[in-house]
């Protein structure tokens, strides 16, 4: 199946999870940021300390700040129901409940999520076509449902996007687009969206973290 063949399946299928995201979140309560920053102390024992590895394997973990709410809301869902295979955010997820859940990923996007600039910077590699589908020209996720990547750790990226390619991540969209990519296409993917702007953050600690 060639690159292009690739490109306009996972196009097709994104559109088919956004519309059916879509329709569930209608029916979702929000999240309550004021709330979710109280329980959200746990996770910031990790994702608000700048620069914080995970273990094994040694990464970054990611940049929670600013990210968008409903993507947010996926991922945890995704951890509690081992589609992601991470213990620790396995187990965090799962000792939550789903209104806990809605409430953390309100308190991370903060107000509204970080905003497209409508450009670009640097010179995107030619895997990033596939990418910029879902996930902007930028970075920026074009809807709520798609994780925002500008500013994000290249390594935590490029960790991600092989745990997908290798069936380690479960996620319809995201399987046959990491399936094409060789390691030097998820490396390029990685370094360019680390350097998009604006970018994601590390939320600081409870008593500063909504004065950014």
């Amino acid at each position: 199946m060639g690159f292009i063949t690739v490109t306009r399946s996972v196009f097709a299928l994104a559109c088919c999870a956004l519309g059916l995201s879509t329709a569930v979140q209608a029916d979702t309560p929000a999240g309550d940021r004021a709330r979710g920053q109280k329980v959200a102390y746990t996770c910031l024992g990790c994702h608000g300390i700048p620069d914080y590895r995970n273990a094994y394997p040694n990464y970054r973990v990611p940049k929670l700040g600013g990210q968008h709410e409903g993507y947010l809301v996926s991922a945890l869902t995704e951890y509690r129901g081992g589609a992601r295979p991470h213990p620790t955010m396995r187990g965090q997820a799962s000792s939550v409940t789903e209104q806990d859940i809605r409430d953390v990923a309100a308190y991370f996007a903060t107000t509204t999520p970080v905003a497209s600039s409508g450009k670009a910077t640097g010179t995107a590699p030619a895997a990033a076509a596939t990418c910029a589908a879902c996930h902007g020209p930028d970075g920026v996720g074009i809807t709520g449902d798609f994780p925002t990547l500008a500013g994000q750790h290249a390594d935590y990226i490029e960790q991600a996007l092989k745990a997908y390619r290798s069936g380690k991540r479960q996620n319809a969209v995201m399987a046959p687009m990491a399936a094409a990519l060789k390691d030097e296409d998820i490396h390029a993917l990685a370094l360019y969206f680390s350097q998009q702007s604006p970018s994601l953050w590390v939320p600081l600690p409870q008593k500063t973290a909504s004065a950014r």
